[in-house]
């Protein structure tokens, strides 16, 4: 806006920082389903030692790709271009924060993505009027599982949990990003089915507690509140 143009609506999607990198490792090394040759396209110059590198001595060995500041891409994302974005820390986490909630229409949950669709066609129907059902046509989730990562593995349990000790500013961005999903999610009145997650083993970090009722002293109309983003 500052060079005379009119601010546009940003929208995103973040998913579990853990799941995004293991996601990202496995599929640089041997990429999915739609093509055998595809990741060998995308990574020519990978060595085959580095290709098949174990993830939990990527990890335990604190190999680069595994280690700070490799793991610190969500936040320098939602951060901006400002130097200090790049280092982990609660400034870049705090801006990061600052910039969804005065920037972004939505920032949705991967891993509830049938209510991200949902919000998103009562928000912008021009653009996503009847996404949910193009979703669950059987021909685009027969497309969608092509894209499925080939090879990937779960590391130990002393892998991740190290991976989440050098991934803490992204669990606490994710994990304020979600909550802020879930009040939206009770302030439009979605009562969207969620599977029930299975029990976290002891090794993971617990995460914050969410907020469960929306606050009551913040009601507004919901065409006032979407108005007020589109001005944003």
């Amino acid at each position: 806006t500052r060079f005379g143009g009119d601010q546009p609506v940003y929208i995103n999607i973040i998913r579990d920082p853990v799941n995004r990198f293991l996601s990202n490792y496995f599929f640089r090394r041997f990429g999915d389903w739609r093509g055998e040759q595809n990741h060998m396209i995308r990574t020519p110059s990978m060595r085959q030692e580095e290709r098949y590198l174990d993830i939990n001595v990527c990890i335990l060995e604190n190999y680069p790709e595994c280690s700070n500041p490799r793991l610190f891409y969500i936040i320098p994302y939602f951060c901006g271009q400002h130097p200090r974005c790049r280092e982990p820390g609660e400034w870049a986490l705090e801006r990061a924060k600052l910039n969804v909630n005065e920037n972004f229409l939505l920032v949705g949950i991967l891993e509830e993505l049938e209510d991200v669709l949902l919000l998103l066609e009562r928000f912008l129907p021009h653009y996503f009027k009847d996404v949910l059902s193009i979703y669950k046509n059987p021909e685009h989730r027969k497309l969608g599982n092509l894209t499925v990562t080939v090879k990937k593995t779960v590391p130990s349990p002393e892998a991740i949990q190290i991976l989440y000790q050098r991934m803490r500013y992204e669990y606490e961005f994710y994990y304020y990003v979600k909550e802020q999903f879930h009040l939206l999610k009770r302030k439009f009145g979605l009562k969207s089915h969620i599977r029930k997650p299975h029990p976290r083993p002891e090794f993971f970090i617990p995460s914050p507690l969410e907020t469960e009722e929306p606050i009551d002293d913040e009601e507004e109309d919901d065409e006032k509140w979407l108005e007020d983003i589109y001005k944003r």
